[in-house]
């Protein structure tokens, strides 16, 4: 398999300019004789479908909820970043891009990154005209706050519900294509397989989750916006039913992923109160513009916030990082919070939590400005915490969010199968080792919005697309399979449960794949994952049956992949002697305990293919060319 990217040459201002004229179009007339599946409907999937459906294409969407506004991207907070600098404070897509390169650690596609700047303030246009309801200054303009990895304001923002309010623009947008009957919409639908023609993707096999029925559907290509794998680490910001079945569905059948260790550990999330607590809860990191983050400086202190003076805290990220203070990224500021909380100074009754404190800046801007940014997010956590953030400082710890890793595509969005495109975070594209915040909306709408239009045309203009109907043999042996795999799970009845299996599997993730790793540690966890992998096959129990409403089998299912994935992210994490972003090997790092790239063998994409099951994948490389910026040791010093 050669790997490629299918990069535009020419100067990276005109990229995609020059790209997007010499894609193949196709007849406005013609569009409608062309029909697209899109799976998913958070904000890549739901404005992919209004958008395709808006050109005249005739689009079958699914979604696993019982509505598309109830997609995992309703949960984001912070905001949505774009380099329209009405601040004017030195913004540009430029910038934009440089910090998002920086940011991933020069572990990212510069062409992507770039056009993804470029786009940017298109986004904000388009919701604007949606009406969504940006936070504005008081003479009109949209207002901005800042986010980590960047010294300038650049995040648009609708107070802390940013991604509910993208979501309900994206999603009537898509409303009105169902309504004018050009997108055909399927709720409560589960992915699980996907279905090849000549080599080319050309349907799927979903499970109605309500009768349990197993439905073919075809199509003369296949968008894939299913969003993260961030749920093998049981314990996540994730909604419950994400979940990596339909990326590992597309992995077997051929479509490389690409860098799967590269996870993103969000610093600020209500820390785990419980052994079985079954998800965890993201504070924005907004929040960083007004709390300031402080442990006791001495280890052990155990007396409450208020009875520390301030002689006896340590504000270690001002402290450390002066040029960015608590606007650190992501992984630099994860990583420090650990590190507190490994020398004793952590906080609460595990240890393992660090003060949000937001005493300054009620004093400094008054309790009622601070409501208005950020008043729901504060109610939020004094209804799961029962403490009031107005009174005392949040806790918070870090926790597993987002995924950087995916499904490996092309400039056009397209993985290593023909007619399968990735939209969103179930791609590897535009994040390389550590997404800045508020960068996952910006992606998720420039995928669905400004990019799939132009490429899936071209696409279909220039690929000579026979019918194909459910009949095809290819449906038949895809739903044998399937129907197989399913009779299996049903009749193993052990005696563990699957959400017991995927406990123990997320406890061995996060303490050897979690915030650090080192090469001891993921030679043992992958001797685990096998062990714990045999064992679920065996003892694994399942209720029910296959013909009904069956969420035993659906997470069965779920955590069989999830195992297998696990084991990849491994192989992958083995594989990069290194460090970089959210992929911290203690064995790679300065004296300073920051992370420590290894450029002259490790500037690549790793792009992992399935080759059987029991069989080792097989790793391509897509050398990373850096033209545009200075590769550097990353500094927010």
């Amino acid at each position: 398999m050669q790997l490629d990217a299918k990069v535009p040459g020419g100067p990276l201002e005109t990229k995609w300019d020059t790209h997007r004229f010499e894609l193949k179009l196709v007849n406005p007339a013609n569009k409608r004789k062309f029909s697209i599946i899109v799976v998913g409907t958070g904000l890549a999937g739901a404005s992919a479908s209004a958008s395709l459906a808006e050109l005249g294409y005739q689009v079958k969407t699914f979604c696993i909820q019982d509505s598309p506004r109830r997609a995992h991207s309703i949960a984001a907070q912070g905001g949505i970043n774009a380099a329209k600098n009405y601040q004017n404070d030195g913004d540009s897509i430029r910038r934009l891009f440089y910090d998002t390169v920086k940011g991933g650690d020069f572990r990212s596609r510069e062409s992507n990154v770039y056009r993804l700047a470029q786009v940017s303030n298109a986004i904000i246009d388009q919701c604007v005209a949606q009406g969504v309801p940006f936070a504005r200054e008081y003479g009109g303009l949209l207002a901005n706050r800042s986010f980590g990895g960047a010294q300038v304001s650049r995040t648009f923002y609708a107070r802390g519900q940013t991604g509910q309010q993208l979501l309900l623009g994206a999603y009537s947008a898509l409303s009105r294509q169902v309504a004018l009957k050009k997108v055909t919409l399927y709720t409560r639908r589960d992915m699980l397989d996907l279905v090849l023609v000549d080599g080319k993707a050309r349907g799927i096999l979903v499970r109605n989750l309500v009768s349990g029925e197993i439905e073919r559907h075809a199509a003369d290509a296949v968008v894939l916006a299913t969003g993260g794998y961030g749920n093998v680490f049981y314990l996540s910001t994730n909604a419950m039913a994400s979940n990596a079945t339909a990326v590992c569905s597309a992995y077997r059948k051929g479509a490389c992923v690409a860098n799967p260790c590269f996870t993103q550990i969000h610093p600020t999330c209500i820390p785990v109160h419980g052994e079985y607590q079954s998800k965890l809860t993201l504070m924005s990191e907004s929040l960083r513009n007004d709390g300031r983050v402080w442990v006791p400086k001495n280890p052990g202190d155990k007396r409450k916030p208020e009875d520390i003076p301030e002689s006896d805290r340590d504000y270690y990220l001002e402290n450390k990082y002066p040029s960015f203070g608590n606007l650190v990224p992501r992984d630099v500021a994860s990583r420090n919070a650990k590190e507190q909380c490994d020398l004793g100074k952590g906080v609460g009754d595990t240890g393992y939590a660090v003060y949000l404190d937001f005493r300054d800046a009620i004093k400094r801007d008054g309790k009622e400005t601070i409501m208005r940014k950020y008043g729901n997010l504060f109610d939020m956590y004094q209804r799961i915490t029962d403490d009031d953030p107005y009174q005392t400082p949040m806790m918070i710890y870090p926790a597993s969010h987002y995924t950087m890793g995916g499904l490996w595509v092309d400039y056009n969005l397209m993985s290593t199968i023909q007619g399968l495109f990735v939209l969103g975070e179930a791609n590897f594209s535009d994040h390389g080792a550590n997404r800045l915040g508020a960068s996952a909306l910006m992606q998720g709408l420039a995928d669905g919005y400004f990019i799939i239009p132009y490429t899936m045309g071209g696409y279909l203009a220039g690929t000579g697309v026979k019918p194909v109907s459910t009949d095809h043999q290819e449906f038949k042996v895809a739903e044998d399979a399937v129907k197989a795999k399913i009779k299996n799970l049903l009749s193993i009845n052990g005696k563990r449960t699957a959400n017991d299996f995927h406990r123990e599997l997320g406890k061995i993730m996060w303490d050897y794949c979690g915030m650090a790793r080192n090469n001891e540690g993921l030679k043992s966890a992958l001797k685990k994952i096998g062990a714990l992998k045999g064992e679920f096959f065996e003892n694994v129990k399942v209720s029910g049956t296959d013909r009904e409403f069956n969420q035993n089998l659906e997470c069965a299912g779920r955590v069989a992949d999830f195992l297998s994935f696990g084991e990849l992210m491994i192989e992958d994490a083995l594989s990069r002697q290194e460090s970089c972003g959210g992929h911290f090997n203690e064995g790679f790092q300065t004296g300073e305990n920051e992370a420590m790239r290894d450029d002259a063998n490790f500037s690549h994409v790793a792009a992992w293919e399935y080759k059987g099951e029991g069989l080792p994948p097989m790793l391509h490389k897509e050398p990373l060319v850096f033209e545009n910026v200075k590769l550097s040791q990353r500094s927010y010093k």
